[in-house]
């Protein structure tokens, strides 16, 4: 699941993209609208935290140019102006929902996981497969109902393979949907990742590699 944090205030930005890193997702920042239409052009997101009052291009005119693109990102409004016409000019322009500041970062988080939840295909709301049971809420992982300690990438990997339902997802894809853009596209951090998931989900194996293709969960 990844996000794009729009904000202009750095260390709002950056407090903002490290709490929503907690919780496994894949997170990039800007600064201003037009890097943010910029990645957007790039990058597939499942959410956008934008702020509505940024430089260079307007909050307002990144929101209209996501939803003319057509394009399944959610958009989660930011603004220090709380008032109910904020709030309805806001919604108004194609938002998704809208929160005012200051806020409590786990409002933020819980917000943001309904939309990533509203953007993607409907899937129950614990995963199941091979034995396997990922809750995304609870942060919990068992096999065979034994509980499972990950780590948040192995976690994001984790859900990710489960929800192909059997499909073979790419490297390629694991890297766009569990990493941030600041990974280094040639780096072998997918196989070492799997190395690690299949040692800690135990004999045996779970994950199974299709040379050449990528990994799945028959």
């Amino acid at each position: 699941m990844r996000i794009l944090v729009v904000e202009d205030e750095k260390l709002m930005a950056d407090a903002i993209a490290e709490w929503l890193r907690r919780e496994a997702l894949a997170v990039d920042v800007t600064y201003d609208g037009e890097t943010a239409l910029e990645r957007l052009g790039v990058n597939d997101y499942d959410v956008v935290v934008l702020d509505r009052d940024i430089p260079v291009v307007h909050g307002d005119e990144v929101c209209t140019a996501v939803i003319e693109s057509g394009a399944r990102t959610r958009i989660l409004m930011l603004t220090a102006a709380g008032t109910l016409r904020d709030r309805v000019e806001g919604l108004g322009l194609g938002a998704d929902d809208y929160l005012p500041k200051p806020f409590a970062f786990a409002e933020l988080s819980a917000r943001v996981h309904a939309l990533v939840r509203r953007a993607r295909p409907v899937a129950p709301p614990v995963l199941r497969r091979a034995g396997l049971r990922l809750d995304p809420a609870r942060r919990e992982v068992h096999r065979d109902g034994r509980p499972i300690a990950l780590g948040n990438r192995e976690f994001a990997v984790l859900a990710e393979l489960l929800r192909a339902d059997g499909a073979v997802v790419s490297a390629e894809q694991l890297l766009e949907r569990a990493w941030d853009e600041h990974i280094d596209p040639f780096t072998n951090i997918v196989r070492v990742t799997v190395m690690k998931l299949r040692r800690k989900l135990g004999d045996p194996p779970v994950v199974r590699t299709l040379p050449g293709a990528g990994y799945y969960i028959p």
